[in-house]
C-alpha cells in the first residue's frame, strides 16, 4: 500500500487514487510505516483527542491541514506537506470560482521525483475544492504528472 487517508469521507472512496487505503480507525494507523499519509481535518481532531494509545504513527510524507496549531503528538513524518487556503500552505487554491490547484513550492513525490511550483486548472469537482484538497494532494503526489490526472 503506497498511501492512506485517515477519516476519509464515504463519498470520496471511489475517488481515491489506486493503491490508497481508507483508514477508519485510529488504532489501525500505527500498524504500518506509511509512504504517504493524508489526514483530513476531522482525522487530525480525532488523533489529537484520542492519542491512539501513545503509539507513534510514522510516515515518509504527511499531507496535513495547514491551519493546525500543531500536528497530533504521536505523528512522525520525514516531510510534512500542508494544504489549505493560506498562502503559507504548500498545496492551496489560487481561485475558488473556477478552481485552480496551486503548488506553492517544489514538492517531493513518492516516486522520488518532484513537482515544481505551478498551477493546475481543475475540471468540475464533485464537491467544494477547498474540502477536496487532501484528495487532490493524494493524486498529485502519487500519479504521473503529464497533466493533472483527475477527471471526476
Amino acid at each position: 500500500m503506497n498511501a492512506a487517508i485517515y477519516d476519509c469521507p464515504a463519498e470520496w472512496v471511489h475517488l481515491l487514487p489506486p493503491g490508497t487505503q481508507k483508514i477508519r480507525l485510529d488504532t489501525d494507523l500505527p500498524e504500518h510505516i506509511w509512504p504517504l499519509l493524508a489526514l483530513t481535518p476531522g482525522g487530525c481532531r480525532t488523533l489529537t483527542e484520542h492519542k491512539t494509545g501513545r503509539r507513534e504513527i510514522i510516515c515518509r510524507f504527511l499531507l496535513a491541514p495547514g491551519d493546525l496549531q500543531a500536528l497530533p503528538a504521536q505523528v512522525r513524518a520525514e516531510t510534512v506537506i500542508s494544504y489549505g487556503l493560506s498562502p503559507r500552505d504548500s498545496l492551496t487554491l489560487s481561485s475558488l470560482a473556477k478552481p485552480v490547484l496551486c503548488i506553492q513550492r517544489t514538492l517531493p513525490r513518492l516516486d522520488g521525483t518532484t513537482v515544481d511550483a505551478q498551477e493546475f486548472p481543475l475540471s468540475p469537482l464533485p464537491g467544494p475544492a477547498e474540502a477536496l484538497l487532501p484528495l487532490l494532494g493524494l493524486w498529485l503526489l502519487q500519479m504521473p504528472l503529464t497533466e493533472f490526472p483527475v477527471s471526476w
